[in-house]
């Protein structure tokens, strides 16, 4: 664990357990390649502000990376609606770019979805 991961770990219960330190965590876990730990702080993130689109986008990416096509696809598509009533065009346009890559991926290795 890293010391700035163990720094904002005692955030959380406090008055700043917010959305921001959720995608924090999330996104200092994806960087060390722990998935679980990063979606579920992503997770989180996106549940105490459901219009926070930088952390669906990189809820989707964690997702993806996971091997989670399916729920990466649902999470870059609830985004890319969410930035979309927020006027946040360029999220919107990266994730929509980022989810036509992997419907194409799906599509070329002919799965219906799942892990890949």
């Amino acid at each position: 664990m890293t010391s700035q991961i163990a720094n904002l770990l005692k955030l959380i219960g406090t008055p700043r357990d917010g959305a921001l330190l959720r995608f924090s965590l999330g996104n200092e876990y994806l960087k060390g390649a722990n998935f679980e730990a990063a979606i579920a702080h992503l997770r989180a993130a996106v549940e105490k502000d459901p219009g926070y689109s930088a952390a669906w986008k990189l809820l989707g990416r964690a997702l993806a990376e996971s091997g989670r096509t399916d729920e990466a696809l649902v999470a870059y598509r609830k985004g890319i609606e969410v930035a979309g009533k927020k006027g946040d065009k360029q999220a919107a346009k990266e994730m929509t770019v980022f989810a036509r890559r992997l419907e194409k991926g799906l599509a070329s290795r002919g799965t219906s979805g799942g892990r890949s």
